[in-house]
């Protein structure tokens, strides 16, 4: 999708997508009396946060972490733990990923400032409804929608047509494209760096040179979203984030340590939900639909949510890593074994981006749209 028609996009949403009243969390919170919360926040049944949960304790010896450095350094046990990584999970931690500490405290505390300041400062960068970028909730298409428990700030980062300046806060000082955005551009960098290098890794595990992927993405398409949840009287009842699955090719989360709010769906749903517990200095890495159809099912996206704490406050600082949506996807032929059906088609991903923002999150259902 190029700029011009990302901007039609966006005048049509404003002009019929009615979302009615969605109320800023945070303001909601302080106002609210200590078991209230609002009808539209409130879950059905199945879709509770409490619902087929597995032990925190046994699920965090399941979830891979992966020492990016000793896959630098060609180890071969590391790689066959990515591999299974992705074949079973579709989610890892990584550690020694060469994000520098410093940056990723920065990037935290500038995005918490920013959460920080009175909502009339934060509602001068508005989140169109229908739209993707800027502050508000995204994701909302009807007025009977049930919403999520968390206030977002998303950014277009890369390549820079699909930058909004008029959405990039001047304050904090370190969001301000007009200051070059410091914190936020060399943050973006070096993740920018880790998501190739991984990309490298991924390739490599499933037996393809290690430059197949990212020589096929063309000026790779990079943007960041903030989520912030508060505390809420009844987490019980609500959900922090919709479970969805990502467009991406990969998405890597930077998650502060106060909560475990990030949960992965094991097995299709008959694992239950799993908790990702925090790791000091570890980023969380998912595998998107884009891998999902290049590897022919072979890596799965898996559909992930966040739920709310009573007591904790919750940030996330999420990028999101695809091919220049002007590529042609679909099962890359070296993995598509003798007699083995295509599950997808080929498509256009920017076609498929236009689907992916436009749809609420709902599971994996967006993926419906590249399947054969």
């Amino acid at each position: 999708m190029d700029s011009g028609a990302a901007a039609v996009c966006a005048e049509k949403a404003s002009e019929i997508i009615k979302i009615g009243q969605v109320d800023d969390v945070q303001e909601l919170q302080r106002r609210l009396c200590s078991a209230t919360v609002p009808e539209r926040y409130i879950r059905d049944g199945d879709d509770r946060p409490d619902h087929a949960v597995v032990d925190d304790e046994r699920a965090q010896e399941r979830i891979p972490v992966i020492d990016v450095g000793e896959l630098q350094r060609g180890g071969e046990d590391e790689l066959d733990k990515l591999r299974l990584a992705c074949e079973q999970w579709g989610f890892f931690q990584v550690v020694n990923h060469g994000v520098e500490e410093e940056t990723m405290e920065e990037m935290e505390k500038a995005a918490r400032e920013f959460f920080m300041l009175p909502l009339e400062e934060k509602e001068k960068y508005p989140m169109e409804p229908g739209g993707i970028q800027g502050y508000g909730h995204a994701f909302v298409f009807s007025d009977d929608q049930k919403l999520d428990w968390c206030n977002m700030l998303a950014l277009g980062v890369e390549p820079a047509f699909i930058r909004r300046p008029n959405l990039w806060p001047t304050t904090p000082a370190n969001f301000s494209d007009l200051k070059c955005s410091e914190t936020l551009e060399k943050y973006s960098v070096e993740i920018r760096e880790l998501c190739v290098r991984l990309l490298e890794h991924i390739a490599a595990a499933l037996g393809l040179a290690p430059a197949r992927l990212n020589g096929m993405f063309g000026e790779a398409v990079q943007a960041v979203r903030m989520n912030f949840y508060p505390p809420c009287p009844r987490p019980e009842l609500v959900l922090g984030l919709s479970p969805h699955s990502d467009g991406s090719a990969v998405t890597v989360l930077q998650q502060d340590a106060a909560f475990a709010g990030l949960q992965v769906l094991r097995g299709g749903g008959g694992g239950g939900w799993v908790a990702v517990q925090p790791v000091p200095g570890a980023l969380v890495v998912n595998v998107g639909d884009t891998l999902e159809v290049l590897t022919n099912g072979r890596y799965k996206s898996v559909e992930h949510r966040a739920v709310a704490s009573g007591e904790h406050e919750r940030m996330s600082v999420v990028t999101f890593y695809a091919p220049a949506y002007d590529v042609e996807l679909g099962p890359l032929p070296e993995l598509v074994a003798d007699g083995e059906p295509h599950r997808y088609r080929t498509y256009n991903h920017g076609e498929y981006s236009r689907h992916y923002v436009t749809s609420r999150l709902q599971g994996k259902k967006t993926l419906e749209f590249a399947k054969i």
